[in-house]
């Protein structure tokens, strides 16, 4: 089903660069957190940041490319949920924590494996009921694990925020206007990690000089289809990207999708068809990439953030609560 929000942004924030911008632009405090490092089944390593509240229902946020604590949506969904009692986690994908991962391979936008040893890790420490939320490329790990084939048990629903649905139109589309900015600047990170792991990639046959790769393409051709078994960028996009496994869907699902997004192009949204009844599919004609600042107040003109409230309330209606 897809079906239109209710939300609508202040009457002077409609540009979605603007939306973008400033909701990555102000932080949030840090929330309050206990950390857990996870050694996964091939000897690496990724970490676990567990709010305060404690239960056998549990939610786990994936975060987006790059992405950490520090991304002011990661900080605020976590305070939120701390704020009203509910237990969450926060997965940070290999590398991005802070700390260089121990091999070769890093994370990408298809990988459920880890996802799903997290699980499994959760519910052998008391965890019986699993809610997802997913960002951006975390959302994508989220949708593809839910429909590539049958989830565990344990999860009982998702939410996934600004999803790329279909990856080589959205490597595009940063290459082209003010995308490349945010292209530039998540390159950056990654190029930086790339020269970090010098010694260790050379070991494993990949010789990579990361500042002639200036386009996710280049860089998902060079590093990520060869350290994670593609043949290349192309192949990587087509057996990742989620919008493919929709289908298969059969848990409740809410995809949060603007379409002004920057990260996008009107190209990746789904058809009713390519849903599964189990999705809500809300589509909202302005928000950015994982902005969503509504207005309220005379005349819209007050900014607030609407994301974290419609995502509790998603949850509290799967019966997630204190």
């Amino acid at each position: 089903m897809i079906i239109r929000n209710d939300f609508q942004p202040p009457l002077w924030l409609t540009n979605p660069h603007a939306q973008t911008l400033l909701a990555n632009l102000i932080h949030p405090p840090p929330p309050r957190i206990t950390r857990e490092r996870l050694t996964l089944n091939d000897g690496d390593e990724i970490e676990l940041a567990h709010g305060t509240a404690e239960g056998s229902d549990r939610v786990l946020i994936l975060h987006g490319l790059e992405g950490s604590l520090r991304s002011p949506y990661a900080a605020r969904i976590l305070n939120r949920l701390n704020a009203a009692g509910i237990p969450a986690s926060f997965l940070f994908f290999r590398g991005c924590n802070g700390r260089t991962n121990r091999l070769a391979r890093s994370y990408h936008s298809g990988d459920t494996g880890d996802l799903r040893q997290v699980i499994e890790h959760l519910k052998k420490t008391g965890m019986r009921r699993l809610a997802l939320i997913g960002y951006s490329l975390g959302g994508n790990v989220t949708l593809k694990y839910l429909g590539e084939a049958p989830p565990d048990p344990a999860v009982a629903c998702a939410a996934a925020v600004s999803t790329p649905l279909q990856l080589d139109a959205c490597a595009r589309r940063m290459e082209r206007g003010f995308s490349r900015l945010y292209q530039r600047e998540l390159l950056g990170r990654l190029k930086r990690k790339l020269a970090a792991k010098g010694e260790l990639l050379r070991a494993t046959g990949l010789d990579i000089d990361p500042q002639v790769l200036h386009s996710f393409v280049a860089f998902d051709d060079a590093y990520t289809a060869p350290a994670h078994g593609f043949d290349s960028a192309a192949h990587y996009y087509r057996v990742s990207s989620s919008r493919q496994y929709l289908r298969g869907i059969d848990r409740p699902t809410l995809i949060l999708h603007a379409r002004d997004d920057p990260f996008m192009t009107p190209e990746v949204l789904p058809a009713e068809h390519e849903l599964s009844p189990a999705i809500r599919f809300e589509l909202s004609e302005h928000g950015g990439h994982v902005g969503f600042i509504a207005g309220h107040g005379p005349l819209r003109l007050l900014p607030r953030y609407w994301l974290e409230t419609r995502l509790l309330d998603w949850l509290q209606d799967q019966g997630f609560s204190p």
